[in-house]
């Protein structure tokens, strides 16, 4: 872990050497573009794919001050401290399988995370990655949430449907800049990471996955896609308490993830699929 008072050197990303890396011919990014502060990144693309910008657009922050989490909680983070983007893709696919663009993110994050930093996360439904709490340096016993994501579905510009997929990584915030005592960030889990390679490694990731996602009409089933996802998700097996909108809960087991990536809980009622909600890993005692 490292400690408070320490600086940690935080560079600006360097657009030019992104664009280099990322935009080549026959290659899924249009474009990289890095601004300095935004509300939110996946708020302004959401504005961006209705004025007809192009698929494979990505908007990336330096300091993003009003991000967006699930059931609408807000969030902030130290300017260049993250890693805060989003990216805009138009697959033709049927719109009822882009429920799975957030699923393909976390898997590919997963991935580019394990490989640039070493840090052994996992993901939590619907797409947090965490670090467990059994594998986390010095002495905390809770997971730790290092980075989120959040799909949005645009149908509304005449370039035809969309999706807006928005990943916010913690990178080298210190204990003090983390929000609460679940948060954490690479940094703190022993990793300095450039975020540069990360970002390029995240849009690699992405790049394949998605390839072959659209190659099978979106079907997550025949893609692999699926597969993948559930063998990287801890939620599957746990016992579960899930905060839905309208301040309800639910808990139970969570038995599975279906083929629409709705998380299934059997709860006293039965089995019942979840599309979206927030969810706590209930430990032994709890």
């Amino acid at each position: 872990m490292v400690t408070e008072d320490k600086p940690v050197p935080r560079p600006l990303l360097d657009v030019a050497a992104l664009e280099s890396a990322l935009v080549r011919p026959g290659g899924m990014w249009s474009r990289i573009e890095v601004v300095p502060e935004v509300g939110s990144t996946n708020t302004e693309l959401v504005v961006r794919a209705q004025q007809g910008a192009p698929h494979g657009t990505v908007l990336v922050t330096e300091h993003q001050t009003a991000g967006r989490g699930r059931l609408g909680r807000g969030f902030s983070t130290p300017p260049r401290a993250a890693l805060t983007f989003s990216l805009l893709v138009r697959p033709n696919v049927p719109t009822e399988r882009l429920s799975w663009l957030s699923g393909l993110m976390g898997v590919a994050a997963v991935g580019a995370v394990r490989r640039i930093s070493g840090a052994k996360v996992v993901l939590k439904w619907p797409n947090d990655l965490l670090v467990p709490a059994e594998l986390r340096t010095g002495t905390n016993h809770v997971d730790g949430k290092v980075a989120g994501i959040l799909a949005e579905v645009d149908l509304s510009s005449e370039e035809g449907p969309g999706a807006i997929v928005g990943m916010g990584v913690n990178v080298s915030q210190n204990r003090l800049e983390l929000p609460v005592d679940s948060a954490t960030s690479l940094l703190e889990e022993g990793a300095d990471v450039d975020r540069e390679a990360l970002l390029a490694a995240v849009l690699g990731e992405f790049e394949e996955l998605y390839t072959v996602w659209v190659a099978s009409g979106g079907d997550a089933e025949a893609s692999g896609l699926a597969s993948i996802y559930r063998d990287l998700c801890v939620t599957i097996g746990r016992q579960v308490r899930v905060h839905l909108p309208g301040d309800k809960t639910m808990s139970g087991t969570a038995t599975g993830v279906d083929t629409q990536a709705r998380l299934l809980v059997r709860g006293p009622g039965g089995v019942r699929a979840l599309s979206v909600g927030d969810v706590v890993h209930v430990r032994p005692g709890d």
